[in-house]
């Protein structure tokens, strides 16, 4: 007498039905399936049982991912009410298992709870995920299957590289079945995390004076995050000697390292953003996570690497956005050199805070001998800058020349009478 258990399923005939009992079957604790029994356990045998078996293979090759197959014995049993097919399930290694058609989604994963059938939730399916994939996020199956790169593929196009899905395989956007990683995910349009951006009046968060968000592709994100520091990041040009000096009040070197090392080191088992906080005296990058388990501050500034996502570093290592591996902070540190400001960093259990300090610069006259010249003889004769110079009337014709494109001073009068005037 068969009664239909935790483990047992009783079926009259093959359905459509029986795609999703397979499914819950393997995603569970697997368990065996009768084909030809009814449900009250009365044996009513099939007519066509080859053919159904056949239909059986058939149907779980072509509408259950990943291949199930490997997790599915068939056979003809043999009653004298007629033939019955056992189908046997065991609990699969590469869970969760679904429904092609429906992808790794509620509607698409189902799970057995004593004789019932029901769809897995979003959690559950995370769950089995992480029991399969391991708890490595960029390596995971992402649940989201229906992934576009129309903001990351250009990047890579410009750097002579392709992403068809042999190249995401390689780069380990795309798993052995076929399916997006977590990786595909953060370099995908539909890249659940963000950069966060407010920028306050003065040098504390009590007056807010704007707010930002950025999404998409972590590269998108990236590049906005920067773009908008950036503009924030006011220039001064002064000339030392005929030499046009420009400055930034912050090393564009040092924020866009800081962006990349926040984006490609942080946990993203946490669903928090990157945030940027920027002061009138500092701006401030505050990364999710903090350091890998067995680094220390001393080791990462001393330029030892072990990323929490090393796929994602190769990527931005491959586009050039990572020059070379374990130097971030060293670079950081360097485009500073010979500022009295200096950066800084604050590691806590979740969190890594970069600091850049805002760059003040000495007075042009206190480099600049001709500046301070010119600051002191608002109006002057070419013969008096020959003095001043040492130099011959030819050089010094040169000298003012440059100084005039550069609209430094301009000329006055004409010949013998010819006078310039500092703008």
């Amino acid at each position: 007498m068969f009664v239909e258990s935790q483990m047992l399923e009783l079926k009259r005939e093959v359905t459509e039905g029986l795609k999703k009992e397979v499914i819950a079957m393997a995603n569970t604790s697997g368990g065996e399936i009768y084909i030809g029994i009814d449900d009250d356990g009365t044996v009513i045998g099939l007519a066509h049982a080859k053919q159904d078996m056949e239909s059986i293979s058939n149907m779980l090759r072509d509408n259950i991912r990943p291949d199930i197959l490997i997790c599915t014995s068939l056979q003809i049993v043999e009653h004298d009410e007629g033939d019955v097919i056992k189908l046997e399930v065991t609990r699969g290694p590469r869970r969760p298992y679904h429904l092609a058609a429906k992808g790794l989604k509620p509607s698409g994963v189902y799970l057995r709870h004593g004789t019932t059938v029901s769809m897995a939730t979003e959690e559950a399916i995370r769950q089995m995920i992480i029991a399969s994939d391991g708890t490595e996020y960029e390596r995971m199956r992402c649940l989201n299957q229906s992934l576009t790169f129309s903001e990351t593929t250009p990047v890579f196009d410009s750097e002579k590289l392709k992403l068809a899905k042999s190249q995401m395989r390689t780069l380990g956007m795309v798993d052995q079945d076929g399916y997006f990683t977590n990786l595909g995910l953060l370099l995908s349009d539909q890249c659940e995390h963000s950069i966060k951006c407010a920028r306050y009046e003065g040098t504390t968060k009590l007056a807010f004076q704007d707010r930002r968000e950025w999404t998409g592709s972590v590269i998108r994100q990236v590049n906005d995050a920067y773009a908008y520091i950036d503009l924030h990041n006011s220039r001064s040009v002064t000339f030392e000697g005929l030499t046009r000096v420009e400055r930034s009040t912050y090393p564009e070197a040092a924020i866009r390292e800081a962006l990349v090392n926040a984006v490609v080191h942080r946990d993203y088992g946490y669903t928090g953003s990157i945030l940027v906080h920027l002061f009138d005296d500092r701006i401030e990058i505050v990364s999710v996570g903090g350091l890998v388990h067995g680094l220390t501050v001393e080791d990462i500034e001393l330029g030892v690497s072990e990323s929490r996502n090393p796929r994602l570093a190769n990527c931005f290592y491959k586009i050039k956005w990572i020059e070379s591996y374990g130097t971030g902070l060293q670079r950081i540190r360097e485009s500073y050199r010979g500022s009295e400001q200096q950066p800084s960093w604050h590691v806590s259990a979740n969190a890594f805070v970069v600091t850049l300090p805002k760059l003040t610069f000495p007075t042009p006259h206190d480099h600049s001998p001709l500046d301070a010249w010119l600051a002191d003889h608002a109006d002057f004769t070419s013969r008096e800058l020959e003095e001043y110079l040492g130099k011959s009337k030819s050089s010094v014709r040169s000298v003012l020349a440059q100084l005039v494109d550069r609209r430094i001073i301009e000329r006055r009068g004409s010949g013998p009478k010819t006078t310039y005037h500092v703008i």
